[in-house]
């Protein structure tokens, strides 16, 4: 590959508390270069369109030095950049939308730190370091919360005193980028307009649902953090807030903490396991409540946002779990068949993009998640408009 063959593409980061995930998008978004940088600050490693290299990575600021003189090796040089853009997790109330990235937009970014300390110091490093090494490369910056900013207040507001919800406490709402993108693709692969009133299941390791009205959020399963909602991977979904209460009493904030986020969930109903492709094939009397659990509670949580909604027209599963378990897939379907969803024959065989349900009231879909795609053409369209 040349570098006059990637001229005016766009360099996507999406930097996490220990990887920097990273694609390079030509002017038509066909991606072009993808990898990872990960294991910063222990077993680190590269991995460029599919090769993998151990590196040493002491921190963020390394990683995308190393990510960028990878791709320069393949005919990248920042000079040959339109744009970097990045996906920043938490841009609070006052960043809703896409924006290019000025000194205040930056300072807000880090004013949302304390709402996001596991994700927004990274993101910012990333995009601290690209200013040192290009200070004339246009940078850009998708959060992930802002899809939910069309929320009401009265899904958004907690009910705790005022004085309180003004320091931020509130349901903010994340996997927002995967729910625009699958918004966009959804017509595409359907062949017909977005359905009015859809049910958006991103199921990963990470995961919630969205009620999408008219193609805005009007509710979704995540609050003030990613740990509330659906059984995830590794953190609990929706607990008691006096249980919480109990669990600090009996092992302190950090501990707990610890235990919420990270061990549980789907690894603390099975003893161990957090990857669904692991518990689909322990067949384990826990392996299978775990898996139970998970369709469980976002059944329990679809039926909440149907009625946020006033009604259901399709559903879309996208994220991990969502394009590749069929068996969980075929199970939530089969617990909203009541809404009028029916079943297709051939719906439980592959993986790719397809109508699960046919001569039915209600249309189910897998989306593939392009989350990075989504990021540069948020980019994109700020550049043909600014």
């Amino acid at each position: 590959m040349t570098g006059s063959s990637i001229t005016g593409s766009i360099l996507v980061l999406n930097a996490g508390s220990s990887s920097i995930k990273f694609a390079l998008f030509d002017e038509a978004l066909k991606e072009q270069i993808s990898g990872l940088a990960a294991g910063i600050g222990g077993q680190s490693f590269l991995e460029v369109s599919g090769q993998r290299e151990a590196i040493p990575l002491i921190d963020h600021r390394a990683a995308l030095k190393a990510v960028l003189a990878a791709l320069e090796a393949k005919g990248m040089s920042l000079t040959s950049l339109q744009a970097a853009a990045h996906r920043v997790v938490h841009g609070g109330r006052k960043l809703t939308r896409p924006l290019r990235i000025s000194p205040e937009v930056r300072s807000e970014i880090a004013a949302c730190s304390p709402l996001a300390p596991l994700h927004n110091p990274h993101n910012l490093a990333a995009i601290d370091t690209l200013a040192e090494l290009a200070p004339e490369l246009p940078q850009y910056a998708s959060f992930d919360t802002s899809f939910h900013a069309t929320n009401p207040d009265v899904a958004t507001r907690y009910a705790i005193p005022k004085m309180q919800e003004t320091k931020g406490i509130r349901r903010y709402g994340f996997h927002g980028l995967s729910y625009a993108s699958l918004v966009d693709a959804l017509p595409e692969i359907s062949g017909a307009p977005l359905p009015s009133r859809l049910l958006a299941f991103h199921l990963g390791n990470g995961a919630s649902l969205c009620a999408i009205r008219n193609g805005a959020s009007v509710a979704t399963t995540m609050g003030y953090s990613p740990l509330d909602g659906l059984t995830m991977g590794t953190r609990s979904g929706g607990i008691d807030a006096n249980a919480v209460l109990r669990l600090v009493e009996d092992n302190g904030l950090e501990r707990t903490k610890a235990i919420l986020n990270h061990e549980s969930g789907l690894l603390g109903l099975s003893g161990g396991k957090s990857d669904m492709r692991r518990l689909m094939l322990d067949q384990t009397a826990d392996s299978d409540f775990a898996i139970e659990h998970f369709c469980y509670w976002s059944l329990r949580h679809a039926g909440s946002l149907i009625a946020a909604m006033e009604g259901l027209d399709a559903i879309a599963f996208t994220g991990g779990i969502g394009e590749n378990a069929v068996g969980v897939r075929a199970r939530i379907c089969r617990g909203l068949e009541w809404t009028g969803l029916r079943m297709n024959p051939d719906a439980n065989h592959g993986h790719g993009p397809q109508l699960q349900s046919q001569g039915s009231r209600v249309a189910a879909w897998v989306v593939p998640a392009r989350e990075e795609r989504q990021i540069a053409q948020d980019a994109q369209q700020l550049i043909k408009t600014s």
